[in-house]
């Protein structure tokens, strides 16, 4: 091993604190950096890969087949920016009913030929495309289990035409619910129903603005009104990478301060390794080396355990990655992303390439340093620096070593900043991790809806209209219920809620429409925009659905797939992320001429003061019970697997920080006894005692850690509220303030006295080490 090898693996193994620092602080940036940077490439791969593949749809538009013609359809594909089309097929809103598992909700069934090859190739899975009438493909994202050979009836049809399941596919872009011959289409189309479908490719479609301005060209030649639905590409795109870009946001704030404390501690540690081996630098020149040699030995010593800390953050990295890129690529069908291996290369050269250029910056002093300088030089603080501050401190009425704790940041102003910096970092953490997990349990309150004491529960949804062919069961009188629950004694407010199944023009897929009997405005539901309904004809729905149909709040739309359409205006914006935000909320009535029948019930129910919850149910259901219904204690279930993992990782990477923060502060602390050891002794000689020893250490970095607490909190929840619209953005929701404003005035005191915690659980060691040191052993040293 060469000169300089032995004195860099010298530096290291002395140096075990620093080390352990310098390692620990680069783990942590390279996980989080990993994570980050992998979920920001790989979470659109296989929508990509698949849209690329099958030359998915820019733009389906569905069109109204009572004002528009095919021929003038087809004239379309010519307008300026499309590069291609496919279409018109005609389209119809079903309910079916199959012989095999699955509910049968409205679906939307689409008459092609043929699978296509230019614009939304469908890729068929199983089977074979349907050649005759009598025949029908189902997607594969059909709420029915789809089985060759399977048996699907229309009941509500004339003629109650019976279909054969002959195969299973999927279109990237999500055009339709199942396919069938164009010659199975009249047969599938209620009189004065259906419509046209029209698939879109432009020469210019990255942005919504580029397919807007693209779907407004190819229909500016048709009637007016014609249009009734569109569909975008990137609203399912985004969609399918909604699981993973709401860690995105999240990680990339986690990842940015790793980063940055990364730099400070490798930066402050090297400075600190000058600063106190200056004697041991003048020895090196002294026996030839020469100063790029003494630079390049104090950046190795930065360098190895950076090296090692990034190779366990690499490892860490792809570890978190797993629960979260698990499901991503079931979606269509492929294996699990894998890592992209640029992304760590790209990490790692960057990372390694900071704490080089930290390390030099921080090792240039020692290059310059004159050989007689050095070897002159002890590793003392100068005696004078700081003394008007322990003359201050020592007028004010407290004990000694207090004050002579106190005045110490001010001998060493430098390195009382860079424990400053680490403790601020680590308030903030702390600081965004507890926003972070009350946010979270806002957006699951509102998503559970659980503001009622006491509930009823439904069945399992209604599938729509109910044909004659279609079997009844038994079900409670919803009617017999409401009575039972305002007759009972301790019932405050109740409300009942009725879901079916419905579609929209223009979207694939169903919808769920929840009907409210009474005013529901008190269960728990979070208003991000407009208004609650308050009669009949009005809706509130979640931003993902105004998203998805371009719509806003004073619009209508209309609902397909009952037994007539029913046209609603949206009066409010609510937040709810169950369904993929596809959902709308109505009153009962709205739906009473589409859907007379809406039995399948729950029952919310929020008792008077006063009243025991557990007295009360048993009661009720005694009442309930030659109903054929059960009241339960509380509202729905608010899990999620989402924000477990969300909790699961702030809690982690937060842990991280904040050990490197104490240890950050272990370091400058450890540097400070020792340099102080001669002038401890000189204490102890005098009479202070261990337990005044390690007060005087710990109160050296009270005033930094109060300092960096009190500005930590304020840049803590400034990050906060960067962070959680951004991850709402990243879902398709928005974000009211009751979601993001989390923090209590009487939560900002504990938080910032956490600086204070940190600084004192970093500087308990280096205290009980000054307190056990012998006096004699002190004075002796140099």
């Amino acid at each position: 091993m060469s000169a300089l090898g032995k004195v860099v693996r010298s530096g290291v193994g002395r140096r075990r604190v620093q080390t352990l620092v310098i390692g620990l602080a680069t783990m942590m940036a390279v996980a989080a950096s990993v994570l980050g940077g992998s979920l920001l490439v790989v979470s659109g791969a296989p929508f990509d890969d698949a849209f690329a593949e099958q030359h998915g749809a820019h733009l389906s538009v569905q069109f109204d087949a009572g004002k528009v013609s095919a021929g003038q359809l087809s004239k379309s594909k010519g307008a300026e920016g499309v590069s291609g089309a496919a279409g018109p097929f005609r389209t119809a809103t079903v309910t079916p009913r199959s012989d095999g598992p699955g509910s049968g909700w409205p679906m939307t069934v689409v008459g092609r030929g043929d699978s296509g090859r230019d614009v939304d190739e469908v890729a068929l899975l199983e089977g074979r495309w349907p050649t005759h009438p009598g025949e029908i493909v189902l997607s594969a994202n059909s709420s029915l289990f789809p089985a060759m050979g399977m048996k699907i009836a229309f009941p509500d049809l004339p003629g109650g035409p019976t279909l054969t399941v002959v195969g299973v596919a999927r279109s990237v872009t999500q055009t339709a619910g199942a396919w069938v011959v164009p010659s199975q289409m009249p047969a599938l189309t209620a009189p004065g129903s259906g419509g046209y479908q029209m698939l879109y490719r432009f020469t210019d479609a990255g942005t919504a603005a580029q397919i807007t301005a693209g779907g407004k060209a190819a229909t500016e030649s048709l009637p007016p009104g014609t249009a009734v639905g569109e569909q975008s590409w990137l609203t399912v795109k985004k969609t399918s990478e909604r699981d993973t870009a709401v860690y995105v946001p999240f990680l990339i704030a986690f990842g940015a301060l790793g980063l940055v404390m990364s730099v400070l501690i490798v930066g402050n540690v090297v400075a600190s390794a000058v600063g106190t081996g200056t004697r041991r630098i003048g020895i090196l020149k002294a026996v030839g080396f020469t100063p790029a040699q003494v630079v390049r030995a104090y950046v190795g010593q930065a360098l190895i355990p950076a090296a090692v800390g990034t190779a366990l953050g690499v490892l860490v990295g792809h570890l978190l990655a797993v629960p979260v890129l698990a499901e991503t690529g079931e979606v269509y069908g492929t294996s699990s992303p894998a890592i992209a291996p640029w992304v760590d290369l790209a990490v790692i050269a960057g990372v390694l390439g900071l704490v080089a250029v930290t390390a030099w910056a921080s090792a240039w002093r020692a290059g310059r340093l004159r050989t007689v300088d050095a070897l002159a030089v002890g590793r003392t603080a100068s005696a004078g620096r700081g003394r008007w501050a322990v003359r201050m401190a020592g007028r004010l009425p407290m004990p000694q070593p207090v004050a002579l704790g106190l005045a110490r940041p001010f001998a060493r102003p430098a390195r009382a900043l860079a424990m400053g910096t680490a403790i601020l970092f680590g308030a903030i953490a702390v600081t965004f991790t507890v926003g972070m997990g009350a946010s979270l349990g806002q957006v699951m309150k509102a998503r559970a809806h659980d503001a009622a004491d006491v509930v009823v529960p439904a069945p399992l949804p209604d599938v729509g209209p109910q044909g004659p062919a279609a079997e009844k069961r038994p079900e409670a009188d919803p009617a017999a219920v409401a009575a039972a629950i305002k007759a009972a004694a301790g019932t405050g407010k109740y409300y009942g809620a009725a879901t079916v199944r419905a579609t929209v023009s223009g979207l694939t897929g169903t919808i769920d429409v929840t009907a409210f009997t009474g005013d529901a405005s008190w269960g728990g539901y979070t208003m991000v925009s407009g208004r609650w309904i308050d009669r009949p004809g009005e809706a509130v729905v979640p931003t993902p659905f105004l998203a998805a149909t371009g719509s806003r709040v004073g619009d209508t739309v209309t609902l397909n797939g009952l037994s007539e359409p029913v046209t609603v205006r949206i009066v409010g914006e609510v937040l709810d992320p169950r369904n993929d935000g596809m959902q709308v909320f109505t009153d009962a009535s709205t739906l009473r001429a589409a859907h007379p029948a809406l039995t399948e019930t729950s029952h919310h129910i929020a008792v008077r003061s006063g009243t025991d919850v557990t007295g009360y149910v048993d009661a009720l259901n005694r009442d309930l019970a030659p109903l054929g219904a059960t009241a339960q204690v509380g509202g729905l279930d608010a899990g999620g697997d989402m924000v477990v993992t969300l909790n699961a990782l702030s809690v982690t990477l937060t842990l991280m920080l904040v050990a490197v923060a104490a240890l950050g502060v272990l370091n400058g602390v450890l540097l400070d006894t020792r340099e102080r050891v001669r002038e401890i002794g000189v204490h102890k000689a005098l009479g202070m005692t261990p337990r005044q020893t390690i007060a005087m250490v710990l109160t050296s970095v009270a005033v930094t850690g109060l300092v960096a607490g009190a500005l930590g909190v304020p840049l803590g929840v400034t990050l906060h509220g960067w962070v959680l619209p951004a991850m709402g953005d990243s879902v398709g929701l928005r974000f009211p303030d009751s979601v993001i404003a989390v923090y209590h005035p009487a939560e900002l005191l504990p938080l910032a006295l956490g600086g204070l915690l940190i600084a004192a659980l970093g500087a308990l060691l280096p205290a009980g080490w000054a307190a056990r040191a012998r006096t004699s052993t002190a004075l002796r040293t140099e």
